[in-house]
């Protein structure tokens, strides 16, 4: 019997088959287990120590897997309350104090003075247009040299539109779900005058 749509749990690291309950909301789509899991293999020698950014950060799954495997600081960004109070919630549970939770829209949030972070995780809401603004404004500061930036959207989305400095690492897909890991060149850090 699958699991109720609200809940995931984490699958690696200190925290590995903590089960986490999201607010049943719509717009919160958690990344697969098969997923995470792919991906997190993908980052496991970045992940360490690294400093990421959980935009769109919804359930928590991808920052709390960051975080469950070594993550020095997690910011997880969610413009609903409801989120945010769940987040805020489940790191005291957890006891991490590794991390931030901002209740904001993401592009607001990107507005704000830029802090370069080593990983980046986008899993914007699949009918939103945001991606590449979003995109656009991280690349003003906000990626370290050679942050892996990972992007979950439609599988028959095309990654043309992000900014050109962002390099395919690794691509798979799920379904009707494309994830990729892209890699930001040493342009990306410039920040434009």
């Amino acid at each position: 019997m699958p699991p109720p749509a609200n809940r995931l749990r984490i699958i690696g690291g200190r925290w590995r088959g903590s089960r986490i309950v999201f607010p049943a909301l719509a717009a919160i789509r958690p990344s697969p287990d098969r997923v995470r899991e792919t991906l997190f293999n993908w980052l496991q020698q970045q992940i360490v120590g690294a400093r990421c950014l959980d935009l769109f950060a919804g359930s928590g799954a991808l920052g709390l897997e960051a975080l469950s495997r070594g993550a020095a600081h997690v910011t997880f960004v969610d413009r609903e309350p409801q989120v945010g109070r769940h987040l805020a919630q489940t790191l005291e549970r957890l006891g991490s104090r590794d991390a931030t939770v901002v209740v904001e829209d993401a592009p607001r949030f990107l507005l704000r003075p830029a802090q370069p972070f080593d990983i980046v995780f986008l899993d914007p809401p699949f009918d939103s247009t945001v991606l590449e603004q979003v995109a656009s404004r991280l690349q003003q500061g906000w990626l370290a040299p050679g942050a892996h930036i990972y992007v979950e959207c439609p599988a028959d989305r095309s990654l043309s539109t992000l900014p050109a400095q962002w390099v395919v690492h690794r691509t798979k897909r799920a379904g009707q779900v494309g994830y990729h890991l892209l890699r930001a060149s040493d342009s990306a850090k410039e920040v434009p005058p």
